[in-house]
């Protein structure tokens, strides 16, 4: 018989994770799957539950809860030799990863969805020795967000991101920024750094708009130090994907890349704290296999 493990966060999806158990685990039963369900409690539970599921060849894990809960699945189905196909739930406050893959984020959706069983491979990630399922953010405003609680997130959904972001601009810090990527250098202040696999990032689902699940490609997005009120416009340009020709926006496609920046700077990785900088990055191209509908 088929296994799947179901790796549940509790705190996510307003508390309402463990609600959803059961009608996951009926609908894996009627695909034929023995179901075992494993409740995260720490950091990184995620992870070892999904080594788990690798280590004894489940041959599906379904991730439910948000953007941190599926990147530690990720962390733990990696460069796995035997990896299971992924299955996502999201419960999340943004569900960057599920926006791009048009997973549906309604939750009796979702479920249904994987009823279909319909399986596509998407790229996965690699910044020194963390996988990321979809942004690395580098900047004050990005590492600002590092303090969002769960109970903010809770209660105002991706506004309680924006909101610590958007105190970080009274004092505007800029970094100074060094880039190696496929097609060569660039270096420059820059006021936030964005490196994403897909369209979605924190919400906006034009953050890079030619992006692709599976290109094997990730694209670099570098705001200049510019006035507040330009930023302002570029947040703008950001909701309509009208930013990647503007002149205060590179904008890199690349393989690899190597991020090295002054001031200590850590990265923000999928919505969570991830390493201190420097960054060497890389794309494991169709590393995984994802349901979607």
């Amino acid at each position: 018989m088929k296994k799947a493990m179901v790796i549940l966060n509790p705190s996510s999806g307003k508390e309402k994770a463990e609600e959803n158990e059961v009608r996951i685990a009926e609908a894996l039963q009627e695909l034929g799957y023995k179901v075992d369900v494993r409740v995260t409690e720490k950091e990184n539970d995620a992870t070892a539950y999904a080594k788990i599921a690798c280590e004894e060849q489940y041959d599906a894990v379904i991730s439910v809860g948000g953007d941190g809960t599926l990147n530690e699945t990720i962390n733990g189905l990696a460069e796995q030799k035997h990896r299971p196909a992924l299955g996502v739930i999201p419960l999340g406050t943004v569900n960057d990863f599920a926006r791009a893959l048009n997973i549906p984020l309604d939750c009796e959706q979702a479920i249904e969805m994987l009823k279909h069983h319909n399986i596509r491979t998407v790229d996965v990630g690699k910044a020194n020795d963390t996988h990321f399922s979809n942004i690395i953010a580098i900047g004050e405003i990005a590492e600002a967000t590092f303090s969002v609680s769960v109970q903010k997130k809770t209660l105002l959904g991706p506004i309680a991101y924006l909101m610590e972001g958007i105190k970080t601009l009274v004092h505007k810090k800029t970094f100074p920024v060094h880039l190696e990527h496929d097609n060569g250098k660039w270096e420059g202040n820059a006021l936030l750094v964005l490196v994403t696999l897909t369209n979605s990032g924190g919400g906006f689902t034009k953050m890079a708009p030619d992006a692709k699940v599976n290109d094997g490609l990730m694209r670099c997005v570098v705001v200049h130090d510019v006035p507040l009120m330009k930023f302002g416009a570029l947040v703008l340009a950001l909701l309509k994907g009208e930013h990647v020709e503007d002149p205060a926006i590179e904008y890199i496609h690349t393989s690899h890349l190597q991020v090295s920046a002054g001031n200590g700077l850590t990265a923000n990785i999928d919505g969570d704290e991830g390493p201190a900088l420097p960054l060497t990055i890389r794309v494991l191209k169709e590393h995984l296999n994802v349901f979607v509908p």
